[in-house]
């Protein structure tokens, strides 16, 4: 006997993103830009950062993901990237609602916005570049390039032994 399905399994609603999915889709944005992205970043000051990314000009981009608005709405840290990157994003699913990220609170003369899904990306406003000063940014690529080196190394020999 075949039964029918229930109003809930007929409808075909797509689950919402996870910040997995928006990650992937904004590693793959920056790659196609020449931008290569590492993702969960410490930094100093115990903060950790959703992705950074350097460009072949050595630039650094951080992205702050976020896929609730209670998230984005809580977040008091995020300023603290500022120190640590020449562009600042904030990266957020399809169909969430932009409009906080135009709050001064949100700095967007400085943060730029992108939208996301799982397989791709889009920036919806671009982030202003604000250099970081010469010694900052060396011991921040130094940082990265060793961070990503190390990564590499887990996945080639997950038994290495590495001190952290």
């Amino acid at each position: 006997m075949r039964t029918q399905p229930s109003p809930a399994t007929a409808t075909s609603v797509a689950p919402p993103l996870l910040a997995a999915d928006v990650v992937r889709g904004v590693t793959r944005m920056l790659l196609r830009h020449d931008c290569v992205a590492i993702p969960e970043v410490p930094l100093e000051g115990g903060r950790r950062a959703d992705l950074m990314a350097l460009d072949a000009r050595g630039n650094i981009v951080i992205v702050e993901i976020k896929v609730s608005r209670a998230d984005l709405l809580g977040d008091c840290k995020w300023n603290d990237y500022l120190a640590h990157c020449d562009r600042f994003f904030w990266a957020v699913p399809a169909g969430f609602d932009l409009r906080p990220f135009e709050q001064e609170g949100f700095l967007p003369d400085r943060a730029g916005l992108i939208v996301a899904d799982r397989y791709d990306a889009a920036v919806v406003r671009e982030a202003a570049m604000v250099p970081l000063a010469t010694p900052t940014r060396k011991k921040c690529t130094l940082a990265f390039g060793r961070r990503a080196g190390r990564r590499l190394i887990q996945l080639v020999d997950p038994e290495a032994e590495q001190p952290f």
